[in-house]
């Protein structure tokens, strides 16, 4: 089966910071591109960053310099450190496994809430 679990999000001032991860089995998350969508209401699901098995990583232009993707090949996970948070940010994240450029994988987690308090 495939289980990607996400674990992380809270509710932080603005300015704070967060950090997600995201548990995948290891066949997954050793053969595919991984990682974290958003969506907050009334908007698309859309592409914060992603990495592939060779660490090329594609982010949002804006989380750049704020959110960083990461994998752990030990422990088969990917997190997202959040950085100078904004309210703007607030939104349920995803993680995903298998996408191409900024287009998602077959692959999400249920999902987890961030929210960011101005």
């Amino acid at each position: 089966q495939v289980h990607l679990v996400e674990s992380g999000g809270g509710l932080v001032q603005a300015g704070g910071s967060l950090r997600l991860s995201c548990a995948a089995p290891g066949t997954i998350f050793r053969l595919y591109t991984m990682g974290w969508f958003r969506q907050a209401p009334g908007k698309q699901r859309e592409l914060v960053a992603s990495i592939t098995v060779s660490g090329t990583i594609n982010c949002a232009d804006s989380v750049k310099g704020r959110f960083t993707i990461s994998r752990d090949y030990a422990k088969t996970t990917v997190s997202l450190q959040m950085n100078s948070l904004r309210p703007e940010d607030t939104a349920v994240y995803y993680c995903n496994a298998g996408g191409w450029s900024t287009k998602p994988g077959d692959y999400w987690g249920q999902g987890t809430q961030v929210t960011v308090s101005s």
